[in-house]
């Protein structure tokens, strides 16, 4: 049974970093897409923005454009260890963020997914 465990989140001003991390645990197969999910404040299950997919053969990630050029998805040198640094952070960027995995090349996450239980990320001044 996968299961994953998110850290790092807090609270930061605007235009500050944070580092987020997955440990992941479990994996039959090292062939899996990994993604970060943001639930914004008020917003349901079903609401979560797909923040970042990366394929773990390949290692390609592909971000949400809200979010481009600001954050960053990297692995710990091959394990199953993931990171989301977070850079230039803006009041919006605020939610709770959960990592997400399935076996397979597509990134395309169902509920029934594998999901950690979040954790919570506040900008604000």
């Amino acid at each position: 049974q996968v299961q994953l465990v998110e850290s790092g989140g807090g609270l930061v001003q605007p235009g500050g970093s944070l580092r987020l991390s997955c440990v992941g645990s479990g994996f039959l197969l090292d062939y899996y897409v990994l993604g970060w999910f943001r639930q914004a404040p008020g917003k349901s299950r079903d609401e979560r923005e797909e923040v970042s997919c990366t394929v773990s053969d390949d290692g390609k990630t592909s971000y949400a454009d809200s979010v481009k050029g600001r954050f960053t998805v990297s692995r710990d040198n091959g394990g199953h260890t993931w990171y989301l640094h977070m850079d230039n952070l803006k009041p919006e960027d605020t939610g709770v963020y959960y990592c997400a995995t399935r076996y397979g090349s597509a990134c395309i996450f169902k509920v029934d997914d594998y999901w950690g239980q979040g954790t919570q990320v506040t900008v604000s001044s």
